[in-house]
């Protein structure tokens, strides 16, 4: 889905997430300027947007003068590409350079090299008179300048001659570390910083923002990517306001009467549930409950697992009837085991839309918030961002089942994170002990679009499926753990009858 209307006019970057970021691309016939980190994956994202314009049938020229045309083409061999169609214009120093008899004795370094390498570029472009230039970098024109003042006024020299031929231009840089830096930023059209984090555990982390654009709106912010084999993937940060879908007000239903009446009718389209209860208490069981009800009826579904690999998901299914091996195979179950140390934000809200978007899934199940929580230690927002996934889910009109599991297993319960105010719905399953048995309880604690029984009752997990039984009408105490039993009402023990009123 698009947010929007995007410009006709626009340039691909070769990387469809920050094309979105960007409401298209780029303006063409520009200077633009990515800057990050050794290792942030500038000279990759150079590549895709060279590769892209390779695609386009344009001229495209990558003038190198921090790697070798060698060093290039194994980083492109790593990610499947071929840099044919892209000319690559090496500038390094001449080898008698390195002879001591040859060094410059009347002039500065700088006061000939930086005329000589600016040469050089401009003699290329005429060249070969391209559409799209890489620069990689400015950190050594810089060095050749030797002052902010000269490099500064080499860089608006270059802006003028690129411009003044309609050429696009990407300018990659390292991470400004002195205010003066700063000066190329005024200059170019838009500037693409990335971010690389390293949490401590678990691999690297990267991020980027647009830190600026002239002339267009774009999604402001920092978004997550990726460096994969095959490129780098940007992931846009979530915006649900952006994302809606007309849907009927409707309910879901278990399939299970007695399990509809408990909820008040089932599960509400385009709200979220929260079952929550100590391990082994159901809660993945229920929920996948309800994704083979929804099989059942022709509807896609998602499930997101933290905790256990599909093989254990499709196995514990089998052992209480469901044969959910058949609706992932025919592709009405859509089921993706992550990883929480090698996860980012951005990543698996980009898998949820995939398959929200792509797929129409209309039940997404994420089990559970605890691996959720544990993949994004670091992430200070993490509740903001769940927020603004579940209000996107509820647009779209999808059902959304998270599962928290509670530390400890009968008595005195407790969450590592509290997310019951963000649910719409949230169902408690309890461990409780009678008869020299322990049993499960399960009850609706709270639902904000409707009705729901006030109830508790026994939930049985079995080889058919889930049964729910009568409510616990004769225990005191069962979400405790340790419940009592209620002694009957005798006639001697009722109370006695009121006196008739006066009239």
């Amino acid at each position: 889905m698009q947010d929007g209307a995007l410009p006709a006019d626009t340039l691909s970057t070769g990387i469809a997430g920050l094309d979105s970021i960007l409401r298209g691309g780029l303006t063409p016939h520009r200077l633009y300027l990515y800057q990050g980190v050794p290792g942030s994956g500038k000279t990759t994202m150079a590549t895709q947007f060279l590769l892209e314009g390779v695609a386009r049938g344009e001229r495209v020229l990558f003038v190198a003068l921090s790697e070798t045309r060698h060093e290039l083409q194994e980083s492109a061999a790593s990610h499947g590409w071929s840099l044919e169609g892209i000319h690559v214009h090496e500038l390094f120093p001449d080898n008698d350079q390195l002879d001591p008899s040859s060094q410059y004795t009347m002039f500065h370094p700088s006061e000939v090299e930086l005329g000589e390498t600016t040469r050089r570029i401009l003699d290329a472009v005429e060249a070969l008179k391209p559409q799209r230039v890489v620069i990689d970098s400015l950190a050594e024109i810089r060095l050749l300048a030797g002052s902010p003042l000269r490099f500064r006024r080499q860089v608006m020299a270059l802006k003028q001659y690129f411009i003044g031929r309609g050429i696009t231009v990407l300018l990659l840089d390292e991470s400004n570390i002195q205010d003066e830096d700063l000066h190329v930023h005024t200059i170019v059209h838009g500037v693409v910083e990335l971010e690389q984090m390293r949490p401590q555990y678990g691999g690297d982390r990267r991020r980027l923002r647009i830190g600026k654009f002239r002339g267009r709106a774009i999604h402001s912010g920092y978004h997550d990517y990726l460096i994969a084999t095959g490129g780098v993937q940007v992931y846009p940060r979530l915006v649900a306001a952006h994302y809606r879908r007309e849907g009927e007000n409707a309910s879901m239903s278990s399939g299970l009467p007695s399990l509809d009446a408990l909820l008040g009718g089932g599960l509400d389209r385009g709200t979220s549930t929260l079952f929550i209860g100590a391990a082994g208490t159901g809660k993945s069981s229920l929920a996948s409950h309800f994704v083979m009800a929804a099989a059942e009826r022709g509807e896609s579904s998602a499930m997101f697992l933290f905790d256990e690999s599909i093989r254990s998901l499709v196995t514990r299914a089998r052992g209480i009837g469901f044969n959910l091996e058949q609706h992932i195979e025919s592709g009405l179950v859509k089921v993706k085991a992550l990883d929480p140390a090698e996860l980012s934000p951005g990543e698996f809200i980009q898998c949820i839309r995939e398959a929200v978007e792509i797929h129409d899934a209309r039940v997404v199940v994420i089990d559970s918030l605890n691996g959720y929580i544990n993949a994004m230690p670091e992430e200070h927002f993490v509740i903001v961002q769940l927020h603004e996934l579940l209000a996107y889910l509820g647009q779209l009109g999808v059902v959304t089942i998270m599962i928290n599991a509670q530390q400890g297993l009968i008595g005195h319960m407790s969450s590592s994170i509290d997310v019951s105010y963000l649910a719409d719905t949230v169902v408690l399953l309890r461990y409780f002990e009678t008869r020299g048995e322990v049993r499960q309880a399960i009850s609706a604690l709270k639902k904000r679009t409707g009705h729901h029984e006030r109830t508790i009752r026994e939930l049985r997990i079995t080889g058919d499926g889930l049964k729910i039984g009568a409510p616990l009408k004769d225990f005191r105490g069962v979400l405790t753990g340790v419940p009592h039993e209620e002694p009957e009402l005798r006639p001697s023990a009722q109370a006695p009858a009121a006196e008739p009123s006066i009239q």
